[in-house]
């Protein structure tokens, strides 16, 4: 029998004992290497030998140990340094600086900030037909792109399944966005929020805006739940927060997330009014008034048979996807028939109708701005 003494560990076992991480680094002038990182990058001194000829010392910060030796052949040539603000170093001390030995040391964000592209708007359409292609995303996720070219980068549309019913293995983050909107397409997910009380269930037609940097976890969902999530930019930072247990103590519906607020539409309690085009009506979920006018989610519902509207609106953003029924849009000569999963971006100043509108149409419509002039 083979003793457990020589069983050598899992490939993925952790490692005992693990108390930090050392960096080799070689160099011909030890005085002036450990006076740079020591002076410039605040590094202590931990360990020099040997003491009749120094060729090795060990320097340290913030749980990082540097080994700078004579004899080190294979040492890193490049080391990022994290700074609150590297844009703003002085002339003085550039992005990019080269330590005695060569080595390169780049500031870059501790903290990386939000990039937005410019937006570069078009027409596309996304079909839900037996051409459509679904990607295995995060956490096992299916995906289908509803904006391949992603308006340059600007914006984001993703129609997510979930194929397996139960807990989410899915931790408490946030992201780096602008505007970022979760509608509940089918089944059940249950969610929790930054001082937004208990967990709680997103349902089929509910509706969730979820402000920058905002903490939250997925906790678990039905099988064959269905969520259609629009954000911008396109690429955009999650960030995990090891440190905040979710449902934190106190509920805070009305704070402020970096000039949004947090909503929670519920569509049972949906108020339905009439929509900007006559024989349609539509709720409003409340999000362009907790975005200071950012964003608009709304669902549009047509009022009856044989409903026609000729629009064009001046929008960075316009956005349709069909939840029931079926409808034609027209450009022109051109028409495309829309049924039940399928979806449409529309560019600003873009002349359009809705034409054949089936009498159970739902439409999820997301703007931004929120309110839009229409020719």
């Amino acid at each position: 029998m083979t003793s457990s003494a020589s069983i050598p560990p899992a490939a993925d076992a952790p490692i005992e004992g693990v108390q930090g991480f050392l960096v080799p680094m070689s160099c011909t002038d030890l005085p002036a290497t450990m006076h740079f990182f020591i002076a410039r990058l605040g590094f202590r001194l931990d360990a020099i030998f040997p003491a009749d000829g120094p060729r090795t010392a060990i320097l340290s910060r913030d749980g990082l140990r540097l080994k700078l030796g004579l004899d080190v052949t294979d040492g890193t040539r490049t080391l990022h340094v994290l700074c609150d603000h590297p844009e703003q170093c002085p002339a003085d001390a550039p992005r990019e600086l080269v330590a005695p030995n060569g080595v390169t040391v780049r500031l870059v964000h501790a903290n990386p900030p939000m990039v937005l592209p410019a937006t570069r708007q078009q027409l596309v359409l996304a079909h839900a037909d037996g051409n459509a292609h679904w990607s295995v995303g995060r956490a096992g996720m299916r995906y289908r792109d509803l904006l391949p070219e992603r308006h340059g980068g600007a914006f984001i549309a993703s129609h997510i399944r979930i194929l397996d019913g139960g807990p989410v293995p899915d931790y408490v983050h946030f992201h780096k966005i602008r505007f970022q909107a979760i509608f509940c397409r089918k089944g059940w997910v249950r969610l929790v929020y930054e001082d937004q009380g208990e967990p709680f269930i997103l349902e089929a037609g509910d509706c969730v805006l979820q402000p920058p940097e905002i903490r939250h976890r997925v906790l678990e969902s039905s099988a064959g739940a269905e969520v259609v999530e629009l954000g911008s930019p396109a690429e955009h930072i999650t960030m995990a927060d090891h440190e905040l247990p979710l449902p934190t103590p106190f509920f805070r519906p009305e704070r402020d997330f970096n000039g949004q607020r947090f909503v929670r539409h519920v569509a049972k309690h949906a108020q339905w009014t009439a929509w900007t085009s006559p024989g349609f009506l539509v709720a409003d979920t409340g999000i362009g008034a907790a975005t200071n006018g950012l964003a608009g989610v709304r669902v549009v519902r047509a009022q009856g048979q044989n409903n026609e509207a000729t629009r064009r609106h001046d929008t960075e953003f316009c956005f349709f996807f069909v939840l029931t029924g079926s409808l034609e849009v027209a450009q022109g000569d051109k028409r495309w028939r829309l049924a039940a999963d399928d979806s449409i971006a529309i560019p600003g100043r873009f002349p359009y109708s809705f034409a054949r509108c089936s009498a159970d149409l739902e439409l999820l419509e997301v703007t931004l701005p929120a309110d839009f002039p229409l020719a």
